[in-house]
């Protein structure tokens, strides 16, 4: 039999459990109601906290169980959780070498004229006067200073850079000029008085602002700032973030035997939130170890810890009873959206916040881009990506209730969404371009779906992992 709600050609093995047993008891349960600010207690508490509160919550309130979260509320909420934060970071002073991927503190003002000096943007001749002209034997090359002043009637061979002699009419290039028998140096088409000189300031004088503060340091930057006079930036300084790997299951190498299955996560998420522009300061693999996740928490000085799973309320799910215990605030616990509504968020201390991954791969792969991604770019002083979409080439169901977050790759100008995309499965984000962002009830082939971008679909490897 069909689940009810499942549309015909739509594979039910595609689902996680939880979902097919979504769909199967849909049609005996009324619709949810719309999110409001008495399903979630928490959203105004969570937004007031540390603003202005008359008195500080009590430990059982601060973890008190708090209704699943919208997806996209969820995303505003981690966010808005980094602000205060954010506001506070002290800017550092890091060499050119190692400001590319930083977020500038300051707007980048320009320490000289650019050029600084006249200078010839073509290899030619510099004449001055009408021509044709007396050749000079001895050129102007780059990095010369101060070259003899031309008179009119007279050219000096000059390099593309060099500094222009004073009194120069213009340059004339090496292609439009030729020298007769006696070797003076006739042009070969009209030339304008300034022709080919690059004046100095043409891009900008001392003092002119060339990047506001919060412009992304970039390889173009790191080549303007250089022209501009720095050796140093103030940039914002990356987040760092510590990773604990949970679970007695996982393998670091070989292949699954006896019960055992290799750590997927530990590979995956340092080089994922590096591209997110952390710094990863420690992968620590903890096992079922209520203490041991209890000493982590209380000894990281990380800005950010996340934690891979042991998120539910099994036996050996300690992530919960470990936060209640250090009386961390839960801003985010559950979130609508498949897979990896399990997810949390939490305000350790005033300074430091931990998210909770679900245990399954591509699971954790959503609670990075719903928790870890809105708060680490707000630390970094990033802004938000402009929101876009692209109509999918196929369908893509929906669950009744949830977001539902699918791999898919770019095809011209439409998605296409891939298989393999179960909580657990990585082969098909693996190949994807991004994810597509799939409202409740699914997406008909050609309709427009939001979509989220991998950090190395755009920029490339070798650039995101900086």
């Amino acid at each position: 039999m069909t689940a009810p709600g499942i549309r015909d050609g739509q594979d039910a093995e595609d689902l996680d459990v939880e979902e097919v047993l979504a769909l199967v008891k849909d049609g005996n349960r009324p619709a949810r109601p719309a999110a409001d600010a008495t399903r979630h207690p928490a959203a105004t508490h969570g937004a007031s906290h540390g603003h202005g509160s008359d008195t500080a919550p009590s430990p059982e309130a601060r973890h008190r169980k708090i209704s699943a979260t919208p997806w996209s509320d969820a995303r505003t909420r981690a966010a808005r959780a980094a602000r205060a934060l954010a506001a506070r970071r002290t800017p550092v002073s890091v060499t050119l070498e190692d400001a590319l991927g930083l977020v500038l503190d300051a707007p980048l003002t320009a320490l000289t004229d650019l050029p600084s000096f006249d200078t010839s943007a073509m290899d030619g001749w510099a004449v001055a006067g009408p021509g044709p002209w007396a050749v000079r034997d001895e050129g102007v090359l780059a990095g010369q200073d101060g070259p003899a002043r031309l008179v009119d009637g007279e050219a000096v061979p000059i390099a593309t850079g060099a500094r222009i002699p004073p009194d120069t009419t213009a340059v004339l290039r090496s292609e439009h000029g030729r020298t007769d028998e006696k070797g003076r140096l006739h042009p070969g088409r009209d030339l304008q008085h300034g022709q080919d000189i690059r004046p100095r300031g043409q891009e900008c004088r001392s003092g002119d602002q060339l990047l506001p503060a919060g412009a992304a340091v970039t390889p173009a930057v790191l080549g303007l700032a250089a022209a501009a006079g720095y050796d140093t930036l103030a940039v914002v300084p990356r987040p760092r973030v510590e990773v604990l790997v949970l679970g007695d299951e996982l393998l670091t190498e070989g292949r699954p035997h006896d019960g055992l299955i290799r750590d997927a996560l530990g590979p995956m998420l340092p080089p994922w939130l590096r591209a997110m522009g952390a710094e990863v300061v420690a992968l620590r693999r903890l096992g079922d170890d209520a203490e041991a996740l209890h000493q982590a928490i209380t000894t990281s000085a990380a800005d950010l810890i996340v934690t891979t799973g042991g998120t539910a309320a099994g036996p050996v799910d300690h992530v919960h009873p470990t936060l209640r215990r250090l009386g961390a605030e839960l801003l985010v616990d559950g979130v609508e959206v498949r897979p990896g509504h399990p997810m949390l968020l939490a305000r350790i201390t005033e300074d430091r916040h931990l998210v909770g991954l679900p245990g399954n791969p591509l699971a954790a792969v959503s609670g990075l881009l719903t928790l870890a991604e809105p708060l680490l770019r707000t630390l970094a002083g990033r802004p938000a990506p402009e929101p876009y979409t692209l109509p999918l080439r196929e369908a893509a169901h929906g669950h009744p209730h949830d977001t539902r977050l699918v791999p898919v790759v770019l095809r011209g100008d439409h998605a296409v969404p891939l298989h393999y995309n179960g909580p657990a499965m990585l082969r098909g984000i693996a190949a994807a371009d991004g994810l597509a962002v799939v409202p409740p009830g699914g997406v008909r082939a050609g309709q427009e779906a939001e979509l989220l971008d991998l950090p190395w679909a755009a920029a490339g490897i070798g650039a995101c992992f900086t």
